[in-house]
């Protein structure tokens, strides 16, 4: 039931997502003038207002629970979404988009994966994982079911059919069915019994905020985050022009981009399937690699089956990263101050995500290519390889045990 629910708050949430924005641009400028960068400017302020908003969401989700939290944001993004159909200037579309794209950035993030965490742990690999997909999910259907409304009536029906779809599937279930722990139910997680006897997590830790920021694993969890995110927003960002200015048409290179996404999808399922024994640094180390290959793969493309290759190893390392660095904070520090801890880890997250975009279109308009920009990412994550493999599970001295 919980699980359900944060599906449908998961695919409710993509109506601020930069691939639903894409559909509205072409209209937006044609009939107001405005120029892509400017567009493009309110994505990255409403990421650096979740910046600055998540360490203060973060303690509030541990005290409030995620209902709080996931109702508000769903409810609220419903309503701004809907006032985008509106508009009739820049500074009323930033007001509102920024605003939306600090929820989907922060709240939500915050609010899916904190509910996650705190009712599962044998499970949690699995239930993490699917929740991912249906954020994936959520992705591929908002844009198409705007550019549906887009079609026949224009795009301030766009905006206003994500509004109300936003509203209808995540804040019902939500609302309805919510519950902030199970332990407020008189229930426990799934690592009752044999599950707990099979959990690496057994013994349960509980890191408070300030102990997990004197842990060693901290700071090489959010190194390794600071790593691999300018990587994945700066490559995917860029990824179609740089197909096709190595020769790919362009409708091969939006073929190449959606194989990027079905193994984004497929890397979850595989990430969830992983045995919860096996220490989560391994894994992380193994992204970092399949980051590092696909991006090298990119860097020497000349045909379209080594673009699709790119693209496959590219899309399965994002969809790894997406799924395993919840679950190692989760895993690391347990369920009772998981807010607050994420909610710094997801500052450092949303800024690296900026700076990578950044990076490969300075680069770019320097060197006349993506070689560069390429290159440069590849470095960080190889160094994203050797950070994952020296950041071992935290243990206080009563506790014990290693990781392996």
């Amino acid at each position: 039931m919980i699980l359900g629910c944060l599906c449908c708050v998961g695919f409710a949430r993509q109506g601020p997502a930069v691939a639903t924005l894409s559909i509205f641009v072409e209209p937006l400028t044609r009939e107001f003038g405005w120029s892509r960068t400017a567009l493009s400017g309110a994505v990255s302020l409403g990421g650096v207002l979740a910046a600055i908003s998540s360490p203060l969401i973060g303690p509030l989700l541990d005290r409030r629970g995620a209902r709080a939290i996931l109702c508000t944001v769903v409810l609220v993004n419903g309503l701004l979404l809907t006032g985008l159909s509106l508009i009739g200037s820049l500074p009323a579309f930033y007001l509102l988009f920024c605003l939306a794209r600090m929820n989907w950035a922060g709240p939500f993030d915050l609010g899916i994966y904190g509910a996650v965490s705190n009712w599962f742990v044998a499970r949690r690999a699995f239930a993490t994982s699917v929740a991912t997909l249906a954020q994936m999910a959520g992705l591929v259907a908002m844009p198409l079911i705007g550019q549906f409304a887009i079609s026949h009536s224009g795009w301030r029906s766009g905006w206003l059919a994500l509004g109300i779809l936003t509203v209808a599937v995540g804040f019902v279930p939500s609302y309805l069915f919510l519950v902030r722990r199970p332990e407020d139910l008189g229930l426990v997680p799934d690592r009752a019994g044999t599950a707990a006897a099979a959990s690496p997590a057994a013994p349960e830790t509980a890191y408070s905020r300030r102990e997990a920021l004197a842990t060693p694993a901290f700071w090489l969890l959010l190194a390794y985050t600071m790593l691999v995110y300018p990587v994945q927003a700066g490559v995917s960002l860029h990824q179609a022009p740089h197909l096709i200015e190595r020769g790919i048409a362009p409708a091969v290179a939006a073929t190449i981009v959606s194989t990027f996404s079905l193994m984004s999808a497929a890397a979850s399922i595989v990430c969830g399937a992983l045995p919860r024994r096996l220490p989560v640094r391994y894994p992380l180390a193994a992204i970092g690699a399949t980051l590092a290959a696909g991006t090298l793969v990119m860097l020497a493309i000349h045909t379209p089956l080594e673009a699709f290759l790119g693209a496959a190893l590219f899309g399965f390392g994002v969809g790894g990263i997406l799924t395993l660095l919840p679950l190692a904070w989760a895993d690391y520090f347990g369920r009772a101050h998981f807010g607050a801890i994420r909610g710094i880890a997801l500052s450092a997250q949303v800024l690296a995500q900026a700076a990578g975009p950044l990076l490969s279109g300075a680069l770019r308009d320097w060197t006349g290519d993506y070689a560069r920009s390429l290159e440069c990412f590849a470095a960080l994550s190889l160094a994203s390889v050797v950070v994952a493999l020296l950041a071992r599970r935290p243990h206080r001295s009563s506790e014990g045990g290693s990781d392996g």
